[in-house]
Order: structure tokens, then sequence, then C-alpha cells
């Protein structure tokens, strides 16, 4: 795909709108629809890169309540033409539909390839990946197992989405947050999973959301290692112009980027 002229791609992540509770949270949520609201302009695309949700499962018939600030900007941006394109996080897992039906947004479970103005990405929230972690993949692989599924679509969705926000909130193993420390460019677990990659297949850009933290990190000449940040400390997004990605803030006067 080739960007038509004045138009750019913008990625974001882990929002966790909900956590810690509705009220806290929701101040956030209004801060990123102002941000929605600026990118129209010239927004061709838009990846929302994983845990937009600190919680988020689809019954059936039920969705979870709230939300409908963000839900309502992104029904306008898609209805306006603009590509969204959305990547399950590991705290938004349980999307099976909605977001297709109602917003015309594909929705990925896993990471995607892309090609714009000829460059290279690759793409996911970027929980599971790299090495490491091994306590969090197997509880990832119990939650996202079909019976498990299953299994908590038979709870009321008063208990079931209360226990769920808990869980989310208070277990560091169910949620699989990290410490949001920088562990160095040589350390950067994702960082590690892109130079594999890079073995394989040349990408020029690799972006993941996840650790909440905004890195830029050079891979090598031509390759970089892209992390999101969050919009929980730091509302930072990537934005690709045609030619070239910068990580930038939505706060002015902010500037948490970890440059490498």
């Amino acid at each position: 795909m080739n960007l038509p002229q004045g138009k750019k791609i913008y990625f974001a992540s882990d929002n966790h709108l909900g956590a810690p509770d509705r009220a806290k949270s929701l101040p956030r949520e209004q801060l990123f629809v102002s941000w929605l609201e600026a990118i129209k302009k010239d927004a061709h695309s838009l990846f929302l890169v994983g845990d937009l949700f600190d919680f988020w499962f689809e019954y059936k018939k039920v969705v979870p309540k709230g939300f409908v600030r963000v839900l309502g900007k992104l029904a306008e941006l898609s209805d306006s033409g603009i590509q969204i394109h959305y990547f399950v996080g590991n705290h938004d897992l349980w999307m099976d539909g909605y977001f297709e039906s109602e917003l015309n947004i594909p929705v990925y479970h896993s990471p995607q390839v892309f090609e714009f103005n000829g460059k290279q990405f690759f793409i996911g929230h970027g929980d599971g990946l790299g090495p490491g972690d091994k306590g969090f993949k197997r509880m990832k692989k119990v939650f996202a197992h079909p019976v498990s599924k299953w299994f908590f679509r038979w709870l009321h969705p008063d208990l079931g989405v209360r226990l769920a926000q808990h869980l989310s909130v208070k277990n560091k193993l169910i949620s699989g947050v990290e410490d949001v420390t920088f562990l160095g460019a040589e350390n950067e677990w994702l960082a590690q999973y892109a130079k594999r990659k890079l073995a394989e297949k040349h990408f020029d850009y690799f972006i993941f959301g996840h650790r909440h933290l905004p890195i830029d990190i050079a891979l090598t000449g031509t390759s970089r290692y892209v992390n999101l940040g969050d919009w929980i400390s730091h509302y930072t997004y990537a934005v690709f112009d045609g030619k070239d990605l910068t990580l930038q803030s939505f706060e002015a006067g902010h500037n948490p980027i970890i440059h490498h």
C-alpha cells in the first residue's frame, strides 16, 4: 500500500481503560478521544496495538459496560473511511466479532506484517514473545483456550466481569504486567525477539506495545524496534508519514521517549 499525499499512519497501545476503576480511567479516555479527533484530519490508518481495555469479554449478546466515548469516536473514524486495525493484548484477548461487525475494524490475535510505501512493518502487542516469562506464557495459553472461554461465558456477566476486572488489576501473573523499567537495549526481550526475526527476513520497523515504555532502538542500520509506551503515564504514539516513523507524545513538553 502507498500512502496518499499528506496522509499518515498512527499507532497507539495500552490505554487499559477501566483500570484501576472507571472514574479514574475516564480522564485518560477523554484525552485519548481528543487525540483521535486531532489525528482525524490526516490519518489514513490507525493501528491500536492491544490493551485498549483493561478487561474485555464478548458474550454472544453482551459486551462490557462503558467506554462509549472511545467506541463512538472509533465508529466515527471508521465510518469516515479511516482504516482501523486492532491487535488484541493480554487484557482484551477475548474479542470475538463485535469490533468487526459493529465498527468494521478487523481484529488480529497474532502479529501481522504490513507494507507501506515499500517499508516492511512487523506489528503485534508483544505479550508472550521473546525469551523468558514462561509462567505468563503458560497462563496465557490457559486463558486463550476455547474451553476456558466456554466456561467463563456461563458466568453471569455481572459476576464474570467483576471477577475478571479484579484479577486484571490485582494479579500480576494473570495480567502479565512487567515492572516498567528499561532493561537496556541488549536486554529488552522484545528487541531480542525482533533480532531473531531479522535473521529470517528484513523488516524496517518492529512495532509493539505491552512494555508500557516508549522505546526506539536501532537494531541495524535499517531496522528499528519501537515500543509505543502507554496512555497511563506517557501518552505516547507513533506516526509514519510515508518516509519515516517517529515516536511522539500528546502531552506538550512531555518527552519520555527512550532512544538507543
